[in-house]
């Protein structure tokens, strides 16, 4: 998120799984609401539920433009992940998967990897950006994917819509 803001607005902790509640971000044109790690958290079964919970609610919003979905490039998609993904789905509700951590890979390994996942998720290229906020790479084609997003919305156009970030595993 900070590397997507082009400053700090997020406090980044060395241990995933440290967002335990709902943070909304004022981006120039959107929200951005940063939600709770629904799989990698180690939290109590009770936390996990809440946390299911408030993802849900959060997705049943009518103002809801779509999620941006942080996926790290070095996991397989978890069985969290791919309930994620059916909820999604299920709710047609517009995805954009940003895969982080690519500077820990290869490049030849990036593209083999993002179309592995975009396979196992049920993905479309389109969906899907490879970024590196070490390396700021990829930043720049994920604000336009947001943009592109916010663009294609059927809501308000006077009003700004909001962006959803379930922040998924790493």
């Amino acid at each position: 998120m900070n590397a997507l803001a082009g400053r700090r607005i997020a406090k980044v902790s060395g241990t995933p799984g440290k967002t335990r509640m709902l943070n909304v971000f004022e981006m120039p044109a959107y929200y951005l609401l940063d939600l709770p790690g629904y799989g990698y958290a180690k939290a109590s079964h009770t936390d996990r539920h809440a946390f299911r919970h408030l993802i849900r609610h959060v997705i049943d919003r009518p103002r809801l433009t779509g999620v941006l979905w942080l996926l790290d490039i070095r996991r397989e998609p978890s069985d969290d992940d791919r309930a994620m993904q059916e909820l999604f789905a299920e709710r047609e509700t517009p995805v954009l998967a940003a895969l982080t951590k690519s500077d820990t890979l290869a490049r030849a390994a990036r593209a083999r990897r993002a179309a592995e996942l975009r396979s196992a998720l049920d993905l479309e290229e389109d969906q899907m950006v490879v970024t590196s906020a070490r390396e700021k790479e990829g930043i720049g084609d994920l604000r336009e994917a947001i943009a592109g997003l916010i663009q294609k919305s059927p809501g308000d156009p006077g009003l700004a819509p909001g962006v959803s970030l379930p922040p998924g595993p790493g």
